[in-house]
């Protein structure tokens, strides 16, 4: 039998316990005290720290959403547009960018995103008109309406 290192000759010898407690201290190296040291208090310690991540990892989904919103809200009201109506406005015209896109696009592309305000601005304002009038379909905005006739 030939060995050609001692972790080698190391990991023959020992049994499946010893590898599965490295395991485990090896995610609590970073903690503070015994816990980093004492398997029995590791283990509890590691498996909540994955549960926290879990859930950190939904609530930051969560943030970033809020987040894109409150910069998406503030754009559109540089431009006189409410988010509601903004965001709304631009689905009836067909629009389907995410809170994301529209997002950066209100930071790095202003000019794009208030030509974007201007098509829903556009919109609002024919649906009003549309609402009062006579009734037909406005000009220039394409609409899922199919008229059978």
């Amino acid at each position: 039998m030939v060995l050609l290192s001692l972790p080698c000759w190391l990991r023959s010898r020992l049994t499946d316990r010893y590898w599965r407690k490295q395991a485990v201290l090896s995610y609590a190296r970073h903690f503070r005290g015994r816990k980093s040291r004492c398997y029995k208090l590791a283990i509890g310690n590691v498996r909540r720290a994955f549960v926290k991540s879990t859930k950190a990892r939904r609530k930051k989904k969560k943030f970033m959403r809020a987040l894109w919103i409150t910069r998406i809200e503030a754009a559109a009201l540089e431009h006189g547009l409410k988010y509601p109506a903004f965001i709304g406005n631009l689905f009836k015209c067909q629009v389907e960018l995410n809170r994301k896109m529209l997002a950066d696009l209100a930071i790095y592309e202003p000019k794009t995103f208030k030509s974007l305000a201007a098509l829903a601005q556009r919109r609002r304002q024919e649906g009003f008109l549309a609402a009062l009038g006579d009734g037909k379909e406005p000009e220039g905005i394409f609409s899922r309406i199919v008229h059978h006739y």
